[in-house]
């Protein structure tokens, strides 16, 4: 997983992420995309599409400023309340899918969430998807969605 999550730290560069984010028409963005999607997901106009979505002003910036705030917040107030708080066992029922090939946070990684559950848990591993669960198996996902509110 620390290979894996590796990309977060050529985000912690400010204006150099976004500058390498955006260069050749945000050509990163479709490289990230296929890199942690499964085979077949996206297609050249869903590429098309984030790339022109992140060229929007403002929106890499703040799409890597996700990644800046967990390494900064470590050590100030704020960050360290929320850590804290992440600490508390989630008393929800809880229903986890994941992408049997996410690239990005790898299946075993995420496996073992369940013990941060104190309520009902239920895992569901989504075969021939990766990271993006919603845009790769958008029938999958409102199907068990669907079937875990049922329940």
């Amino acid at each position: 997983q620390l290979r894996a999550s590796a990309y977060m730290l050529g985000a912690q560069t400010p204006w150099l992420a976004e500058r390498r984010l955006l260069a050749d028409g945000a050509a990163r963005v479709g490289e990230l995309l296929d890199r942690w999607s499964a085979p077949g997901w996206p297609s050249d106009d869903e590429r098309t599409v984030y790339r022109e979505a992140v060229r929007i002003p403002g929106v890499a910036h703040c799409s890597l400023e996700y990644y800046r705030w967990w390494v900064r917040s470590v050590v100030r107030p704020s960050g360290i309340r929320f850590f804290k708080r992440l600490q508390r066992p989630v008393t929800a029922p809880t229903l986890q899918l994941h992408g049997a090939l996410d690239a990005c946070v790898l299946p075993r990684t995420a496996l073992g969430s369940g013990r941060y559950v104190e309520a009902q848990y239920e895992w569901r591993q989504v075969e021939g998807a990766g990271h993006f669960l919603p845009e790769e198996a958008p029938d999958v996902v409102s199907g068990e969605i669907a079937r875990w509110a049922k329940g």
